[in-house]
């Protein structure tokens, strides 16, 4: 019997066995779609940070990548007229844990404040102060701003298509 040789296409040193070929876990969708989503929230916080709309202390802390994409859950998901923590963990695909900690730094750094709940004398509403309006009016902004650099980017008809698609996707 032959030893199998090492083939650089298909077997890995001193085995028989076939190696796999595990390109597909780079490019599959779901890696796409996660890696565009980072890129997009990066650009959205670089737009941020440099805002002059956006309260110093907040643009400072986005400068310094101190706020996180993990935090812009809150500003996508935060209601106007304020969510519970376990609405807003829910909306956000995360553990109420896990979102408790963002707002807790939140809070710290004056994005949003605790209050009474007036249909639940025993629950927490979570709402937006003066500061965290102003950073939320910048996140509109930002999108905005960042939603038009894509659109340059993969050019009209692509976004448009792109953005067709992944709305018809998460409503399925």
């Amino acid at each position: 019997m032959a030893v199998a040789k090492n083939k650089i296409s298909n077997t890995t040193p001193n085995a028989a066995e076939p190696r796999r070929d595990d390109r597909w876990r780079e490019t599959h969708l779901g890696r796409l779609l996660g890696h565009a989503m980072r890129k997009f929230d990066e650009r959205v916080l670089h737009l941020m940070a440099h805002d002059e709309g956006v309260p110093l202390a907040l643009a400072n802390l986005a400068a310094r990548n101190q706020i996180s994409a993990a935090h812009i859950h809150i500003t996508r998901h935060l209601a106007l007229e304020g969510s519970r923590l376990t609405e807003l963990s829910q909306a956000a695909g995360m553990s109420k844990q896990a979102m408790g900690d963002l707002v807790d730094q939140c809070e710290a750094w004056g994005l949003v404040k605790r209050g009474a709940d007036p249909l639940d004398a025993r629950a927490k509403k979570l709402v937006f102060t003066q500061d965290g309006l102003a950073w939320l009016d910048a996140f509109k902004v930002a999108v905005a701003q960042a939603e038009i650099e894509f659109k340059e980017s993969v050019g009209q008809d692509v976004a448009t298509v792109v953005a067709l698609g992944l709305e018809a996707y998460a409503q399925a």
